[in-house]
């Protein structure tokens, strides 16, 4: 049986567009047959892997998402006169997907760890000295040999066959298979669609966070005026503008599986600790920056239970299918999660082995106290 350690917490943001829709609104979402405010789990992931309080905290294990390897890791690199270069680059993109029209460039975005990274540094320094005449081994040496053949014959069934090759080549040297060194890589996992044998599970979920009460989207209109206008021809504003906003109380919900999260990093333990402790953290005083310099909604959370044990992991969200309503909303929210627990509970029994709270409404418990819970 796995480890799961559950978080939930409750934090309020003021008027704020931590996350857009399409038209700019802040995105919402139908629930006990009530609109709600609503913030993404991916949005969420975003802002927490990109904060300077990860930054500091992983320093050294954290992934690289994007869609230029080719064009920073290699061909960057490389000689740019070098006809060979481009297709180095595009042999080596299709270790990882299908390569874009423009050069360098694959058609979705990928996750790379630190690892990784290095070994397609070293394998790009490679390149560059057997382009130049130098003489290598390992790996380059076995391309090499591809290489001479695919210019010997221009047949179009002799190219696949030697870029398969090339591709089979490369997988093994820079693909560690089903382990990473990338805390956010085995926390969010990994899709590598050309590549299924590399995907790596997440080990965590996160679900959307969502306002306990009713919420209704409202407009700013607002306007600008040119410093420079002494308003002695027009005393108009320069600008006029509208933005959505929206205030509330979210609950959201983590569900851990600590066993995996191990797995994932290679057995390393200590690492693994880290990661806990960094999310765990990260979670409780990061948001997505959307709109931070017009509202300044920053905010840690109020609220926050961890739960550990085999049990087969559940969400709370079920107590704010009927919005909570009144003046104290922070309290009754609070009282609404004890709640459902404890009825959860009394009919199927322990949901987990132990839990710790924080609360900052009342001053108990604390941050440091639910991080050693979580790595216990």
């Amino acid at each position: 049986m796995s480890t799961f350690i559950q978080l939930h917490l409750l934090t309020s943001y003021p008027p704020s567009n931590l996350n857009r829709d399409d038209l700019g609104r802040p995105k919402t979402v139908v629930m006990g047959g009530r609109n709600r405010l609503r913030i993404s789990s991916q949005s969420l992931k975003r802002a927490w892997r990109t904060s300077d309080l990860i930054a500091t905290a992983m320093n050294g294990h954290i992934g690289t998402r994007t869609k230029k390897i080719g064009k920073e890791m290699i061909l960057a690199e490389l000689p740019p006169d070098s006809p060979e270069a481009g297709h180095w680059a595009e042999d080596t993109l299709r270790v990882y997907g299908e390569p874009d029209e423009e050069p360098g460039t694959l058609s979705q975005l990928v996750f790379i760890s630190p690892a990784e990274e290095a070994a397609l540094k070293d394998f790009t320094r490679a390149v560059k000295a057997f382009l130049s005449g130098s003489e290598d081994n390992g790996i380059i040496k076995q391309v090499s040999l591809l290489h001479e053949e695919r210019a010997k014959k221009n047949k179009e069934d002799e190219r696949s066959k030697i870029t398969k090759q090339i591709v089979s080549i490369l997988r093994k040297h820079l693909l560690i298979d089903k382990v990473t060194s990338a805390f956010d890589i085995a926390m969010f996992g990994r899709m590598l669609a050309s590549s299924p044998g590399y995907d790596i599970e997440a080990a965590v979920q996160v679900a959307h966070a969502v306002t306990v009460h009713e919420a209704a989207v409202e407009d700013d209109y607002f306007t600008a005026v040119d410093d420079l206008n002494n308003g002695d021809e027009n005393s108009g504003a320069a600008h006029i503008g509208e933005t959505e906003f929206a205030a509330g109380l979210f609950y959201l919900y983590l569900c851990i599986n600590r066993d995996l999260l191990v797995k994932n990093l290679g057995d390393d333990r200590d690492l693994a600790y880290r990661a806990l402790s960094a999310l765990t953290e990260v979670a409780c005083k990061v948001a997505p920056t959307g709109k931070q310099n017009s509202f300044a909604s920053r905010a840690y959370a109020s609220y926050l239970l961890a739960e550990r044990g085999e049990q087969q992991p559940r969400s709370l969200s079920v107590a704010f299918l009927k919005p909570v309503r009144g003046e104290d909303i922070l309290a009754k929210a609070i009282a609404a999660i004890e709640e459902t627990r404890s009825k959860m509970e009394s009919i199927y029994g322990p949901c987990a082995d132990n839990k710790k709270e924080m609360n900052a409404s009342t001053g108990s418990g604390s941050l440091e106290e639910v991080i050693a819970f979580v790595k216990e």
